[in-house]
């Protein structure tokens, strides 16, 4: 698939060398440095030494105040109080950690996360009968709830109050809900609008701490916030980049049972990072409400032994190995689907359904289908006499206001610019997919239907030193709004013949004019491509430097991301 290569915006070089007054460093790390908005010597300290006291107060988010000082009322009462949360890796890190924090301070609290298919996602009207069954009268909905008009209507009516600590953008209507924590309500004057929900059940148990002098170790729930922060996708930027930062210190030196168990099912190297909690920690965690129960990742991250924890993360590991096999088999019949239908070869979205589909691998074959047909993408399956599914986006494109255009078509939907969750009764597939394409038709542009590599700066391979990449590495962690620099280099070529390694990989060793030196690289999904990278005299290349350690010793990988013949 073509693509295209944007370079960010060069700062003046005037801000350059003002900065440089103050940082002495190269003047390459300066432009990395100002396109991260870090512009004096005041912000570099900030950004490359995070503090945790620079948490921003919990008691700027509306609500806060009257959601804590319930919580008090239903420990001093006796109450019973469940913590609900989403089946996912956010909805179930916040539980986790904040059933962790106040089962702490009373025996009263229980937790609940809803089962995918028979309840599907948000509060569910089942989860009110399990509660009156369990007497409960206070639910504090992590991840999720934002959206639960009804449902907290009728927990209403069962003498059942509702917190909700949600980061989803909001409707028109609220529910009527005791407190509403989410910094996205337009008239919350929280500075920071991108936590995740892990995140803004952080900053509950933060506030009850401080109202009500609670002696806490603010670290050891950071573990999970940040796990919750990677596999969520929120911008790794304020206050995440903090959490996030002291997360993975907390995983590295003093991880919680459960995630060491995890870890050490992985074979993940003891310096984890962003990705590693992405591509390695995130999916098994997910997997368990994808082929399980979201209920086994909560005792897993909950266990306090690591015997305990070591069975618990090894059930869930088998589950995502289950999970893998499965959704293979599904992106091969979807992509089928596609190939046989020239209709939907010619679309701007892609919208299939099969009610044979595990309902809970569909978000990520949808992600796959993207990597094939770049666009907009929907995935249905039946569950419960309904068309339930995933929809995912392409860069820089707004999924949220897409679907909120189709929405009279929609019995539940809601998610947010990058994906979302949605359900419709299965005689409406057709329309709904008619009316998706209009929707996207008329809000995308031919450009966002083409994959882009967003570059940091063209530099020469006479500078990509070993002290170079350590300097890099100082910029973590990487992710959203802050992702690691990605760079391009012209005119490189074969140092040595090229190889085709793994399934369809081609390893590389590359040299250019201006340097003696040559770097390995891998370029991944590149197979197809070997004969004409064999052929090139020389080519340009779009990558990131990667570091690699082993017995201590240090080396450079260079992980290409596209390769344009010169």
């Amino acid at each position: 698939m073509q693509k295209r290569w944007i370079p960010k915006a060069l700062p003046l070089q005037e801000d350059v060398n003002k900065l440089q007054e103050q940082v002495a460093i190269s003047e390459i790390l300066l432009q990395l440095m100002l396109q991260r908005g870090i512009n004096s010597l005041e912000a570099a300290q900030a950004f490359f030494n995070p503090e945790i006291t620079k948490l921003h107060d919990p008691f700027l988010m509306k609500g806060m105040d009257i959601a804590v000082n319930r919580i008090k009322q239903a420990i001093e009462n006796g109450e019973k109080v469940c913590i609900y949360g989403d089946y996912d890796v956010d909805g179930t890190t916040a539980v986790a950690s904040v059933y962790s924090f106040f089962s702490g301070l009373s025996e009263n609290f229980l937790f609940y996360i809803p089962d995918r298919f028979i309840e599907g996602y948000g509060v569910s009207y089942q989860s009110l009968d399990w509660a009156v069954e369990n007497n409960v009268t206070l639910m504090v909905a992590l991840d999720c709830g934002i959206k639960s008009i009804g449902q907290v209507e009728e927990a209403a009516k069962k003498n059942i109050d509702f917190i909700i600590c949600d980061h989803h953008t909001p409707g028109d209507e609220i529910p009527a809900a005791v407190a509403i924590l989410n910094p996205k309500q337009v008239d919350c004057q929280y500075p920071f609008k991108e936590l995740s929900g892990c995140g803004i059940g952080f900053k509950l148990m933060q506030a009850y701490a401080i109202m009500f002098d609670i002696p806490w170790d603010v670290n050891e729930y950071l573990d999970l916030v940040v796990i919750s922060i990677a596999s969520d996708i929120v911008p790794i930027v304020d206050e995440n980049r903090i959490m996030a930062y002291f997360g993975i210190k907390r995983i590295n030196e003093h991880p919680r049972p459960g995630v060491k168990a995890l870890i050490e099912l992985t074979g993940a190297s003891k310096n984890m990072n962003i990705n590693d909690l992405v591509f390695k920690l995130g999916p098994r965690i997910n997997a368990a409400g994808r082929i399980a129960s979201g209920s086994s990742a909560v005792e897993m991250l909950i266990e306090k032994t690591e015997e305990g924890a070591i069975e618990k993360a090894s059930a869930i590991n088998k589950n995502n190995t289950d999970r893998q096999g499965v959704d293979l088999v599904i992106t091969k019949e979807a992509l089928a689907m596609i190939d046989d239908n020239v209709l939907l070869q010619n679309r701007k979205t892609t919208v299939l359904y099969s009610k044979d589909w595990h309902k809970g691998v569909i978000g990520i074959v949808a992600s796959r289908l993207i990597d094939k047909y770049y666009r907009p993408t929907v995935l249905l399956t039946e569950s419960n006499g309904k068309a339930v599914g995933s929809a995912r986006s392409v860069q820089g494109f707004n999924l949220y206001e897409a679907l909120a255009n189709c929405a009279h078509l929609l019995e539940q939907w809601g998610g947010h610019q990058a994906a979302a969750g949605l359900s419709l009764d299965i005689d409406k597939i057709e329309e709904f997919a008619d009316a998706f394409e209009k929707s996207v038709d008329s809000l995308i542009t031919e450009e966002l239907l083409t994959p882009i590599i967003e570059y940091d700066l063209e530099i020469p391979f006479s500078i990509v030193t070993l002290s170079f990449c350590k300097t890099l590495e100082r910029f973590g962690p990487f992710g959203p709004e802050n992702m690691k620099p990605v760079f391009v280099t012209r005119n490189v070529k074969n140092m040595y013949r090229p190889k085709i390694v793994g399934t369809n990989h081609v390893q590389l060793q590359l040299t250019s004019e201006d340097t003696d030196a040559y770097f390995k690289a891998i370029a991944f999904g590149f197979g197809e491509h070997f004969d004409k990278i064999v052929n090139a005299k020389y080519f340009d290349i779009c990558y990131t430097i990667e570091p690699n350690e082993y017995n201590g010793n240090y080396s450079l990988n260079l992980n290409i991301k596209d390769i344009k013949l010169s």
